[in-house]
């Protein structure tokens, strides 16, 4: 397995995420020696979402205001329904999204995440998958949408749905191990 010391991801989330889309990839990233901090627009907790219920919350290491994709080596969105939908309608997220593309890192988004990217107006021509709901608004931004239980497109890491996690989570290891890519762009 790849080693990721001296590597800091961002995991961009607020309320209502897709618990296990943040935790799992948090655990992974970890296990391969990131650094990882949860990035959000409100200091203190966010809680997350599970089985269709709040579930557990989790500590904000920074918020939005504090960071700069020069503080990380990576970016992971993780869906949910709410979550995307939130941070979408933020453009200090939408910014923070961008900046990763604008300097060629490695990004994953899952399930409903693609939302993010379709709003930061980065899927022009990329290989994508999603939740299969959020299919049209992607195609719509330019995107080629598969159903595929992963995606990778130079640095690019998507996937459908929590099902999807090992096979995300492995891929986006990949990713963030092998660095900038030089067609990862804006």
């Amino acid at each position: 397995m790849e080693n990721l010391e001296r590597k800091k991801v961002a995991i961009l989330a607020t309320n209502g995420f897709e618990e296990s889309e943040l935790k799992q990839p948090m655990q992974a990233l970890k296990e391969a020696g990131a650094d990882v901090h949860i990035v959000s627009e409100q200091s203190g907790k966010i809680k997350g979402w599970a089985d269709g219920n709040w579930s557990n919350s989790y500590d904000v290491d920074k918020t939005l205001d504090q960071v700069s994709q020069d503080d990380y080596n990576a970016l992971v969105l993780p869906g949910g329904v709410i979550n995307p939908d939130k941070l979408r309608r933020n453009p200090e997220a939408i910014r923070f999204i961008k900046s990763f593309f604008a300097n060629k890192k490695p990004v994953g988004a899952i399930c409903h995440a693609p939302w993010l990217l379709a709003e930061a107006d980065v899927l022009q021509g990329r290989k994508v998958t999603s939740f299969s709901s959020i299919k049209t608004d992607l195609v719509n931004a330019g995107a080629k949408w598969e159903d595929s239980e992963v995606v990778v497109d130079e640095g690019l890491v998507t996937s459908r749905n929590p099902d999807d996690l090992p096979a995300f989570n492995k891929k986006l290891i990949e990713e963030v191990y092998e660095g900038k890519h030089n067609m990862q762009t804006a």
